[in-house]
């Protein structure tokens, strides 16, 4: 008995589409990864693009827990002395929403060549509209974990 090895590029990759409202970024990011990588597939190879496309929508609403809209600093540098360039996750949020789900998914890709080939497979939207109703994304859905709040046992602080 061999081991499968797939051969080439598979060419029927599906749209799906993510809803992020009321979504955790991270929960929301590991699920979208997945798809993008194709790790759902059971011909699924490292060293080879299975995965699909995935269009996010509503990702002005994406949550972010604890004080991270607050504490977590993304930053970049210009390439001049002193250009580093720091802006927090909630002022990136307010102006730039799409970019929180892009980085925190990209992170979670692999950083070589077929990284940066399934990025471009993401799509995301701040509202709800999206410009992909043509190839028909079939709704993709993210487990919802509930606030401390919520999944608190009676009577336990």
């Amino acid at each position: 008995m061999q081991t499968y090895a797939p051969r080439g590029v598979s060419r029927d990759g599906r749209w799906y589409l993510v809803d992020a409202d009321g979504k955790t970024l991270g929960r929301l990011a590991t699920v979208v990864a997945d798809r993008l990588r194709g790790k759902h597939r059971p011909t699924f190879a490292p060293n080879y693009d299975h995965g699909d496309h995935v269009v996010v929508v509503n990702a002005s609403r994406v949550v972010l827990t604890g004080r991270k809209k607050h504490d977590k600093m993304y930053r970049r540098h210009t390439g001049y002395p002193g250009g580093l360039k720091e802006i927090s996750a909630g002022k990136l949020l307010e102006t730039r929403p799409d970019r929180v789900i892009e980085l925190a998914v990209a992170g979670m890709l692999p950083k070589n060549s077929i990284g940066r080939k399934l990025i471009t497979k993401l799509k995301v939207y701040g509202g709800s509209e999206h410009p992909h109703v043509a190839q028909k994304p079939e709704p993709l859905d993210v487990p919802v974990i509930g606030s401390r709040a919520a999944t608190a046992q009676p009577g336990r602080r």
